[in-house]
C-alpha cells in the first residue's frame, strides 16, 4: 500500500478507516481534534459511509460509540485529557459491560497544558477502569494499534484505550498503510444482558473483568509494541514509554543505547520483563512523558532497594512535558538546551480576533458592571476566555466545561448578587444546559450571557450542535421570554445592549442574553470559499 505523511491525528485516522471502523464519535478538543476532521474529509469515509458528526459533549460520545460496538461494528470515541472526566462514567462502565465490535477510545493527554486547565495523564483511568492501554512511540506505531487495538477488543470483548501526547498528535511522520479490511456485519452480543449492569449481572461481569487481567499482562508479555532491548552497561536500566522512546533515542544519533532500554506500548506492564530489568540493573530511571505512573508502579512491584529514578525523586522534573534535553540531563550528559532567549523578544500572548464578536459583548458587560465591586463574572472554555487578558480584563473563572453558569449560582446562593456566567454557544449545549435547569429551579438570581458565535471557535470552527437552538432551549427549561434576549454584538448597539443588560442585572431571578453574531474567522472561510467555487465554476 501507498505511504503517507500524516500528523499522529491524522494517522490514527487512517488507521481507522483501513481497520474497518463503521462510527467515529467526538466532541472537538485539542489536541484529539483532527482526528474525527479527518475522516469527515475522508473520500474513502465518504464511500463507505462512514458515521461521523460531532457529539454536544464527550459523554454522548462514547456512549454512542458503545452502542455501535454493541451492535457488532468497530467504533472509536476521541476527546482530549479532560474531556475523559466528562465520559468518565459511560468510559469505566464500558470496562463491565465489555464490547461487541471492536471499541477504541482514543485519550489524548496535554503536559505542559499548551491549550488545557489541566496535565492529567489518561493512564490513570485507563489503569482504573482495567482496560488495556496502548500508547505509541510514532505515527506509525499509531496507525497500527489502531488495526491491533480492534483485534484485541474483539478477542478480549472488552473496550481498549489508546494514549497520546501532543507532540505525537501534531507532529508528521510517514506511515505505510495496510489493505483495507471489511467493516463489521451488524451483530448484536450473543448473551443480550451483556450490557446490561444490574449489581447481581454487573458483579459477574466484573469478577470476569478481573480474571482477565492476566490475559491482557500475559498479550503485554507478547506485545509487539513492548520491547527489550539489552545494552552492556548494566549500571542503568531505562524504561521508555512512548514518545519518550524517540527523545531517548535523539540523545544517540548512531541508534546505540549503551544501557538495556525497556520500551513499553501497552499495558498493563509488562512484569517479566521488569523483573528482568530488574535483576540486571543498579539503577532504573523511567522516562514517561506526563504523571509518574509507571514509576509509582515499580515502586509497588519491586519493593525497596533498587533505586528508581524519575519525576518522583526530582531526576525529571515533576511538571511539563518531556523533551529531548530533559532527558539528557537525567543521563548525566552534558545540557545542551543551548542559548536563553533575549530579553528583546517579547511574548505574544493569544487575543480575540480582530472583529471578534465578543470583544463589543465584553464591553458592555464591562461597562454595566464598572459601577460595581469586581469579581463577580463566571466564564468557561473557549475563545472568549481570553476576556480574563488586557485589554478587557472582564471574566474571574475558567474551571471546566459548563462550570459558569453554576459556579455563578453558588456565588448568588452565597449573596454575591448580582452574579454573570459567560458561556458560548457550544459549551452550553455541551454542559452548560444541566446548570440553567438548576438557576431555573432555585429561581437564582443570575444573569447568563450565552456568547453565540455560530460555531465551536476555539477548536478551529466545528459544526456547534447548539446551532439554532438556543432560544428554544432556554424556554423549554424555563427561562421566561419577558428575560430571553437576544443582541447584536455591533458597535451601533452598544448603548442599547447596555440598557437591557443593566435592566437584567437588576431582575432577582435568572436572565438570558444571547449576543449572536457569527465568528469572524468562519465568516473568512465562508467568503474564500465562495470566491474558490466561482473561480472554479469560470
Amino acid at each position: 500500500m501507498q505511504r503517507l505523511l500524516l500528523l499522529g491525528d491524522e494517522a490514527i485516522a487512517q488507521g481507522a478507516l483501513d481497520a474497518g471502523l463503521s462510527g467515529i464519535y467526538a466532541y472537538p478538543g485539542t489536541p484529539s481534534t483532527e482526528i474525527t476532521e479527518f475522516v469527515q474529509y475522508s473520500k474513502q469515509a465518504k464511500q463507505d459511509k462512514i458515521h461521523s458528526t460531532w457529539s454536544a459533549n464527550e459523554k454522548t460520545a462514547m456512549e454512542s460509540a458503545l452502542g455501535m460496538s454493541y451492535a457488532g461494528k468497530r467504533s472509536m470515541v476521541c476527546m482530549k485529557h479532560v474531556g475523559l472526566n466528562v465520559a468518565a462514567d459511560p468510559f469505566v462502565n464500558s470496562a463491565i459491560t465489555g464490547a461487541n465490535g471492536g471499541l477504541i477510545i482514543v485519550a489524548a493527554d496535554d503536559p505542559s497544558m499548551h491549550s488545557s486547565q489541566n496535565e492529567q495523564d489518561s493512564r490513570f483511568f485507563g489503569k482504573f477502569a482495567m482496560v488495556p492501554i496502548l500508547e505509541p512511540v510514532n505515527q506509525q506505531e499509531a496507525y497500527d494499534m489502531v488495526h491491533y487495538g480492534f483485534d484485541f477488543s474483539e478477542r478480549y470483548k472488552v473496550p481498549v484505550m489508546m494514549r497520546i501526547t501532543t507532540r505525537l498528535a501534531h507532529s508528521r511522520a510517514g506511515v505505510k498503510r495496510k489493505d483495507p479490511r471489511k467493516r463489521n456485519d451488524l451483530k448484536l452480543p450473543e448473551n443480550l444482558q451483556q450490557f446490561v449492569l444490574l449489581p447481581a449481572l454487573a458483579r459477574k461481569r466484573y469478577r470476569n473483568l478481573l480474571k482477565a487481567q492476566d490475559f491482557f499482562e500475559q498479550e503485554s508479555e507478547t506485545s509487539p509494541f513492548n520491547q527489550f532491548i539489552d545494552g552492556p552497561d548494566k549500571s542503568l536500566g531505562i524504561i521508555v514509554c512512548g514518545i519518550a522512546y524517540n527523545y531517548l533515542m535523539e540523545n544517540y544519533p548512531d541508534r546505540h543505547v549503551p544501557h538495556p532500554v525497556l520500551k513499553i506500548g501497552q499495558y498493563p506492564l509488562p512484569r517479566k520483563m521488569i523483573d528482568r530489568l530488574y535483576s540486571e540493573c543498579k539503577e532504573i530511571l523511567v522516562l514517561e512523558d506526563g504523571y509518574p505512573i509507571v514509576e509509582e508502579s515499580l515502586k509497588g512491584l519491586l519493593g525497596k532497594g533498587l533505586k528508581i529514578k524519575g519525576r518522583l525523586d526530582g531526576t525529571v522534573p515533576r511538571d511539563g512535558e518531556l523533551n529531548p534535553n530533559i532527558v539528557t540531563v537525567s543521563l548525566g550528559m552534558k545540557d545542551t538546551y543551548g542559548l536563553p532567549v533575549p530579553s528583546l523578544m517579547v511574548e505574544r500572548p493569544p487575543s480575540l480576533c480582530s472583529g471578534c464578536p465578543h470583544i463589543d459583548s465584553f464591553k458592555a458587560i464591562n461597562e454595566v458592571l464598572a459601577v460595581l465591586p469586581k469579581g463577580r463574572v463566571f466564564s468557561d472554555i473557549g475563545c472568549y476566555t481570553l476576556g480574563a487578558l488586557k485589554p478587557y480584563e472582564a471574566i474571574n473563572s475558567c474551571v471546566d466545561m459548563g462550570a459558569s453558569i453554576t459556579m455563578a449560582k453558588g456565588a448568588a446562593d452565597a449573596g454575591l448578587i448580582p452574579s454573570v456566567a459567560v458561556i458560548g454557544d457550544s459549551t452550553f449545549t455541551h454542559s452548560g444546559m444541566t446548570g440553567l435547569l438548576d438557576a431555573v429551579n432555585d429561581k437564582s438570581p443570575i444573569t447568563i450571557f450565552i456568547l453565540d458565535n455560530g460555531t465551536t471557535a476555539m477548536t478551529g470552527g466545528q459544526d456547534s450542535p447548539a446551532f439554532g437552538k438556543i432560544e428554544d432551549i432556554c424556554k423549554g427549561m424555563g427561562v421566561e421570554e419577558g428575560h430571553l434576549h437576544v443582541l447584536r454584538p455591533l458597535k451601533k448597539f452598544h448603548e442599547e445592549n447596555v440598557k437591557i443588560i443593566n435592566e437584567e442585572l437588576a431582575y432577582p431571578g435568572v436572565s438570558v442574553i444571547i449576543p449572536r453574531r457569527e465568528c469572524i474567522v468562519t465568516i473568512d472561510k465562508r467568503v474564500r470559499e465562495k470566491f474558490k467555487q466561482a473561480e472554479t465554476a469560470g
